[in-house]
């Protein structure tokens, strides 16, 4: 039976890609080492870093006077990396879920930390649309999608002050404009590569600003001094993530991965408020094109275990939701195929058949 991945992360990933891992991992390029043993100095190495970094600059459109570095810890390193190398005496946050929540609560250690909105009373369903960004303060954080609750800044926003983001789970997927933002990053097993490397975009001319000692491993000035070489860099995952971004350009760039998934979420989203056993948790202006939420709809609700077993023997894999939220969740990242989209479209459509 054909499996469709719908987890949230790590989530599925071009087969290509992962056969061609594959493959580098028995051999790689013909050196007779797998690339799990190869150093990371080697010469065959460097380049791929290189490729990595340089399609990270043309997918996303990337200005002079930034850095991509590929680093460790995920994006909850990122968490405290953010304001020990950008927090002077104030930052702002936009509390729009677990995750910015996390991000918020390291910050508190390094200076005042403005909660400018939160949708948290509303348990996340919602994107907070009217507030004031404090001008005085160093940075705006936002967490542009919110994996758990199903909700996505689709646009940049505008904002008077330079702005920091968490893109962990919704990069590549739309255009961006890098300009807006001081800082962006994000760990990569949502749309880039397996778990184990997070990348990080950096406006170079923004750092050492902050008067506070940095630890070498957490200063973004070591990494981008040395290539994001300072230490042993997870060298599969950068491998896996170059061919992702290889992938992405011959599937016609960002803006055809944009496109997709437009269209994939418009499938999904149409047929969850037609089906008349299940309902959208999002505010619709807010719906995630990534991670689609819903839940069974009251009446139906004693069906929500009969609908997972159901779905789960037609080959849909990871829909359960998150335990904050309950119900379903089908993450639709750059490589899902519409056809499991629409393979779960008709699960949904058969199981409402049989309970009509």
């Amino acid at each position: 039976m054909k499996k469709h991945n719908f987890n949230a992360g790590p989530s599925i990933l071009p087969r290509e890609v992962i056969e061609d891992t594959a493959k580098a991992i028995l051999d790689f390029n013909g050196s007779g080492l797998s690339l799990m043993e190869i150093s990371h100095r080697a010469k065959d190495f460097q380049p791929v870093v290189d490729e990595a970094v340089s399609l990270f600059k043309e997918l996303l459109n990337i200005p002079e006077g930034y850095s991509v570095v590929f680093l460790g810890g995920g994006a909850s390193l990122e968490f405290c990396m953010v304001p020990f190398n950008f927090l002077e005496k104030k930052a702002a946050y936009l509390n729009t879920g677990a995750w910015a929540k996390k991000a918020m609560k390291e910050a508190k250690g390094f200076g005042e930390v403005v909660e400018v909105a939160s949708s948290a009373e509303a348990n996340y369903t919602y994107i907070p649309k009217d507030y004031t960004i404090p001008t005085d303060a160093d940075y705006f954080h936002i967490t542009t999608n919110n994996t758990i609750y199903g909700t996505e800044l689709k646009e940049d926003l505008n904002s008077p002050i330079p702005m920091v983001a968490d893109m962990s789970s919704d990069i590549f997927s739309r255009p961006i404009d890098v300009s807006k933002y001081i800082c962006i990053y994000g760990g990569a097993q949502k749309n880039l590569a397996p778990a184990g490397v997070t990348f990080a975009i950096i406006k170079d001319d923004a750092l050492g600003k902050v008067s506070r000692y940095i630890p070498t491993m957490l200063n973004y000035k070591t990494h981008i001094d040395n290539g994001s070489m300072f230490n042993t860099p997870p060298v599969v995952p950068i491998y896996a993530a170059t061919l992702t971004l290889r992938w992405i350009k011959e599937q016609g760039g960002v803006k055809e991965m944009e496109r997709r998934a437009i269209e994939k979420a418009d499938m999904l989203y149409g047929e969850i408020d037609r089906n008349k056993m299940f309902v959208g948790t999002a505010a619709v202006e807010d719906r995630s094109r990534m991670n689609i939420c819903f839940v069974m709809a009251p009446e139906y609700k004693d069906l929500e275990a009969d609908f997972m077993k159901f779905a789960t023997e037609k080959g849909m894999v990871g829909i359960k939701g998150h335990r904050s939220v309950g119900g379903f969740r089908a993450s639709c990242y750059n490589a899902i195929p519409k056809e499991s989209v629409q393979a779960l479209i008709d699960a949904m459509q058969e199981f409402e058949k049989l309970h009509s």
